[in-house]
């Protein structure tokens, strides 16, 4: 399992070829955010955001049959259309795949801590947790594992 918080960007292909090179990988699901429309800074607390971007790989390797994870979350200053987060879960099986990236990538907008700030036209702020992604996250208590 790799978890890298980042200033650089990442390679898509070759993440996914690191996590799909087991014979008994079936199934590769990815997800990879984009900055949209405006320029952002990212800011984290080294150490501490990497300790609880683990600690929800470890909950979805305990829910699904996950083989390989990596997950890769940049900070800094972003532009539009730039790589801001990638989830890829290797498994035997696509369900288990798809509901393991789609688990983390929940939990990773609510969990881990990151502060977002925008500078649009009328000048910079900060981003507010929304809560269609605590809604997100939430439905993951109630849903059988």
């Amino acid at each position: 399992m790799k978890v890298a918080v980042q200033r650089e960007d990442f390679d898509l292909g070759a993440e996914v070829r690191a996590i799909s090179r087991d014979a008994k990988v079936g199934a590769v699901a990815s997800f990879v955010g984009l900055v949209r429309d405006v320029r952002m800074t990212l800011e984290h607390y080294p150490g501490m955001t990497e300790n609880a971007i683990g600690k929800i790989v470890e909950e979805a390797a305990r829910r699904w049959q996950v083989m390989e994870c990596t997950v890769i979350h940049r900070y800094g200053n972003l532009q539009p259309n730039d790589q801001i987060v990638l989830v890829a879960v290797a498994s035997a099986h696509r369900g288990d795949a798809f509901a393991a990236c789609e688990f983390i990538m929940d939990y990773l907008k609510t969990r881990a801590p990151f502060w977002k700030k925008e500078h649009g036209p009328a000048g910079a702020a900060w981003v507010e947790a929304r809560s269609s992604d605590d809604e997100a996250a939430e439905r993951w208590k109630r849903e059988p594992q």
